[in-house]
């Protein structure tokens, strides 16, 4: 991407010329596509394709140095493609998926494991994905608000809000019944 035309379309682009950006934006999705048929699921190729053009079409004026556009817009790809994974696999997470873990090699007491394992899934995806993201995987509010496409103090309240959802599964209760955890929130 080291055509003197393209850096000016570029450099245009990120002054806020539409006609530029578009130019940019159809130059640079046959290289996105190519990267994220190697770091996406076959089904998710096209819609990690689209939401990095559409982040690179909101977040480009922000970019310092037009050097780093190709890094930039492959590290946005890759992680488009690594959140639709995770997406993928909080869907298709069963309570019984996480009981493999429970075991003599598991610190936790008995059933501890298996408890968070059924109010994690019983969680609605939005809340379940903030709080691994945040308590599982260790991402920080910042990075967590531009992954999900939230605002830093939009992604505290989910969190927030996704723990207390938690809590509420989890605290004791009468015997045999739990808390009705809401479909969305």
């Amino acid at each position: 991407m080291q055509d003197p035309n393209f850096q000016q379309a570029l450099d245009r682009a990120r002054q806020g010329d539409r006609d530029a950006l578009e130019r940019v934006l159809v130059r640079s999705r046959q290289d996105l596509r190519r990267y994220a048929e190697y770091h996406c699921a076959v089904n998710d190729v096209e819609d990690a394709v689209q939401e990095t053009l559409i982040l690179v079409s909101r977040k480009l004026p922000t970019l310092r140095e037009l050097d780093a556009y190709a890094s930039w817009l492959f590290r946005i790809v890759k992680r488009e493609c690594n959140r639709m994974k995770r997406a993928t696999r909080l869907l298709l997470m069963e309570p019984a998926d996480l009981e493999e873990i429970e075991g003599p090699h598991c610190p936790a007491p008995n059933g501890l494991v298996r408890d968070v394992a059924n109010a994690l899934a019983a969680l609605p995806l939005h809340y379940r994905e903030i709080i691994l993201l945040r308590d599982l995987e260790g991402h920080s509010i910042a990075e967590i608000a531009e992954a999900l496409s939230l605002h830093p103090e939009a992604a505290k309240a989910r969190l927030h809000r996704a723990r207390s959802l938690a809590r509420q599964y989890l605290a004791p209760t009468e015997p045999d019944r739990m808390p009705a955890l809401p479909s969305a929130g």
